[in-house]
Parts: structure tokens; sequence; C-alpha cells
């Protein structure tokens, strides 16, 4: 059940929010707003659950129009046949977990054995059913969200909202629950809408991934493609760490197109014209090679400073163009202080807007 927005705005007083927002998000796939705080895709879900009244635009769910500014329409979020996980569980705490889970039949009017047996059903989904009589309060994080999850998916409403659902738990369980969220969606074959503001989490749970920034939707697409081709310097840097190089000159040379640094040093280009004025360069830390000082080829530098993370190493190494970020996954020797050489492939330097 796809869901369409079109042209949707939305301001507090003389504050837009939202700035005429136009996409379209897939059936039966995992959709993520990504986007730091304030940047409007928290308000965009909560539109499209009718918890907020747009100030313009119009709003299709599976075909249906639920909201439009202009003739006048508005569904309310009870007849949009949406369900929504929120930051907060909000899990009744006078409720057992069957309670809980069972209150959206409830308010639809099913009841006796058909209620049962769904509830059990959605309980043994999310592998709660054996603490079905216990009271919420009693549940740890990570169950508490279950239950909001169960909750969500018993109505069997085909659109399920989820605002920051991870958020509230601890590092490890929010890599479990990614997991499960995204087993679940493909045994189910609902529509999710995400919200998110943690980069990792969107590229590890995502389909598509809209990414965010001042009430537009600036990037969307697959998680690998944005990460490997970022359109813009916020989107680079938001979703992941990056090496950004303003001072730079393309230039033909004997073997093919170059990059001239400061001090004289060049790296390979890819591009067979000049990037437009004002582009930039953009090189993930884990595209470096580092090698043995003076390999020929190689940009000359030094170790500034080196961390051991579990499985990579982490490295700031000066150059004569500035400082890069660089990460290796085989830890060698080299400490800070250390000289060194770095290289990367012309095709892992891409050229970005500013």
């Amino acid at each position: 059940m796809s869901i369409i927005i079109r042209r949707l705005q939305k301001s507090y007083g003389a504050q837009p929010v939202l700035k005429s927002v136009s996409e379209s998000f897939a059936e039966a796939q995992i959709s993520v707003l990504l986007g730091a705080s304030g940047c409007g895709k928290t308000t965009t879900l909560r539109c499209i659950a009718g918890l907020e009244r747009p100030s313009d635009g119009e709003i299709v769910i599976a075909g249906r129009t639920v909201y439009q500014a202009t003739p006048a329409l508005w569904v309310p979020p009870e007849r949009r046949h949406v369900s929504m996980v929120f930051q907060s569980y909000a899990i009744w705490p006078h409720m057992s977990v069957f309670e809980n889970v069972g209150l959206p039949l409830r308010a639809a009017g099913v009841s006796g054995a058909k209620a049962r047996d769904a509830v059990m059903a959605t309980l043994r989904l999310v592998g709660l059913d054996t603490f079905a009589e216990r009271s919420a309060t009693q549940l740890s994080g990570g169950q508490q969200q279950r239950v909001a999850l169960a909750r969500a998916i018993v109505s069997e409403a085909p659109v399920i909202l989820m605002d920051e659902p991870l958020s509230n738990l601890d590092a490890k369980l929010r890599v479990e629950m990614r997991i499960e969220i995204r087993e679940l969606q493909r045994r189910l074959g609902r529509t999710i809408l995400f919200v998110t503001h943690d980069q990792e989490e969107a590229m590890s749970i995502a389909d598509t991934v809209y990414l965010y920034h001042a009430g537009t939707v600036i990037q969307k697409g697959a998680p690998k493609d944005l990460y490997d081709r970022p359109a813009t310097r916020h989107a680079a840097e938001f979703l992941g760490r990056a090496n950004i190089i303003a001072d730079y000159e393309w230039q033909m040379g004997a073997n093919g197109a170059v990059f001239a640094m400061p001090g004289g040093l060049t790296l390979p280009a890819a591009l067979a014209q000049p990037p437009r004025p004002g582009e930039l360069l953009c090189i993930r830390p884990e595209k470096w090679r580092v090698r043995q000082a003076g390999t020929p080829g190689s940009i000359a530098g030094r170790v500034a400073e080196a961390s051991f993370v579990g499985n990579r190493t982490e490295y700031r190494i000066d150059t004569a163009f500035g400082q890069m970020s660089v990460v290796q996954l085989d830890a060698g020797p080299r400490r800070p202080g250390d000289a060194v050489s770095i290289e990367v492939a012309a095709d892992d330097i891409r050229v970005i807007g500013a």
C-alpha cells in the first residue's frame, strides 16, 4: 500500500517546518525518513498519521486521499488504516501484555475468540506469547518495544508508522531490534515508514532512505547509493564520515586527468571534464589505503592519531593538503608520528555539490 504526499507544507506560526515536499513511499518496503532534529521528518510522519494537520498539500494512502487543502478534505486518524509505534512505546501500565496488544482490536469492535487468537498469534510472532498475562511494567525496554510493535501489527493495518522507535534502547538491543523489524517486514509484507536521526540505523534497515534537511528531502535512494554517491556536502557528512577537499584544480596530464592539490601533489581523476565551479571532492575514510612511506605515486603523510576500534583502526593523517580521516581493517603497527603514504583509486573520489 503506497503513500504519496504532494506539495506538503506545515508551518508553526511564521516558521516553516515542511517546505512543499512531494514524495512517494513504495508499497511493502521500509522507507526511512532520516535527518537531524527539526528537519521535518517526524512532522511528515505525523501528518500522514493524521496527528498533525498540514498547512497545504495533499496526502494519499493506497489511492485514497486522506488530506487535501483545496477543496478541503480531512480524514481523521482512526479512519486512515495506519498504525503507529511511538518513541515512548505508549504502553498502558495498568494493563497486561495481552490487553495492551489487544487494544486496537477492542477499539475496532473485535472480541472473543477471534481477538484472542489474533493477539496470541501476534505475540508468538514477536516472541512474547509466554508473557501474555504479565504486567507490561514488568518487562525490559526491549520487551516493551516488542509489545508496541505487536500492537501495531495485530490490527493488520497495511501501513505502520514508526517514530524513532529504538532511540530509548541500549546499543546492543537497538541492533537486535533492527534485525527483528527487518525480518518482520519481510514476513508480513507491510509498508513501513521509519523515522530516525541515526545514520547507521537508517542504512541497516531501509529499502529506501529519504534524507531530510531544513524541511525538504535533499536526496533519496538505496542506502549504499546514498553513501557511495552523496549529492552534497551535507549529505556526505550526515551519512557518514567524509574527507572534503575544496582546494584543488582539475588538470589533464600526460597520463590522464588529475586533481592538482597544494604542494604540487595530485590525486587521480575519473572525470573526463572539469567539475563545475564550487564543487567539492569527497573521499570516504575507508577508501584510502595506507602504504609504506615513500611508496611511488602516493601522498606523503604523517600519523597524527591512531585509534584501535575493535575490527578496525582509525587514523588521522596529516598531509600537505590537510588532515585526512583514514580507516583500515588491517591494523598495522603504525603510531602517532610515523611517516606513511596514502593513496586512493580514481573511482573512489566523488565530486559533490557544496
